[in-house]
């Protein structure tokens, strides 16, 4: 895998005792996505906001509004990973699919694979600039549109189960899965959106744990860490 997408949830930068960040881990994140570029691979990031809001958390305000208010929190998660990229000795750019001058870039796919080509981790902020749609979702696309080779998705859970892990101690993890499996069984291991997306345009996605930093870099470069969930 040359180009890849790695999906941060925003729950993944934040600390364990309700902040909203965890520098020190924030700082593994940088020397780990540093590690894999050092290596010879390309990151594009696409982080979450659940650290610090989910649209869905809104109870009674407008979803339009909520949402929009999550792709601010993305834009802010964004704009910290790059700055602890940047202190790693990591070149990093902060593209937003909304103009959002002087924080960050205005994003085209042209200007992300330019900057990927320059060794920069570029990383996208505001989702799609739309409601309704996760940041999952925004990670598919996003992919396709930068000629991603595969897309990373670190998630809690460390592979995709055939039952729910949570319910059932016998589950029993999948190494390997179609996406239209995943979206026939219902296997709720990514957005449906998501899933859909990659199966149409023929990604393959690699789901895994992130309990250390060390895992983005279990997955970039060793390969064998979560499961796959190819297109065919």
């Amino acid at each position: 895998m040359k180009r890849i997408l790695l999906k941060l949830s925003g729950e993944a930068l934040a600390g364990k005792n309700n902040e909203i960040y965890d520098i020190n881990f924030v700082d593994k994140v940088a020397a780990a996505i540093k590690e894999c570029v050092d290596n010879g691979h390309q990151l594009a990031v696409v982080v979450g906001a659940g650290n610090i809001w989910r649209g869905r958390a809104g109870g009674d305000m407008d979803r339009i509004e909520a949402d929009r208010m999550g792709m601010l929190a993305t834009v802010i998660n964004a704009i910290c990973l790059k700055d602890a990229l940047e202190r790693a000795g990591a070149p990093a750019v902060v593209m937003t699919s909304v103009p959002m001058a002087p924080f960050a870039e205005p994003y085209s796919s042209q200007a992300a694979r330019a900057a990927l080509d320059a060794g920069k981790t570029v990383v996208f902020g505001a989702g799609l600039g739309i409601p309704f749609l996760s940041t999952d979702t925004t990670g598919a696309v996003r992919s396709a549109e930068i000629g991603a080779d595969a897309i990373l998705m670190a998630k809690s859970v460390d592979y995709i189960y055939d039952s729910d892990p949570r319910k059932n101690p016998d589950a029993k993890p999948i190494m390997e899965i179609k996406a239209s499996e995943v979206l026939a069984r219902n296997l709720q291991a990514l957005d449906a959106t998501a899933t859909a997306f990659c199966l149409s345009a023929g990604m393959p996605v690699k789901l895994f744990g992130l309990k250390s930093a060390e895992d983005i870099v279990s997955a970039v470069i060793d390969g064998k860490y979560g499961t796959v969930i190819s297109a065919e």
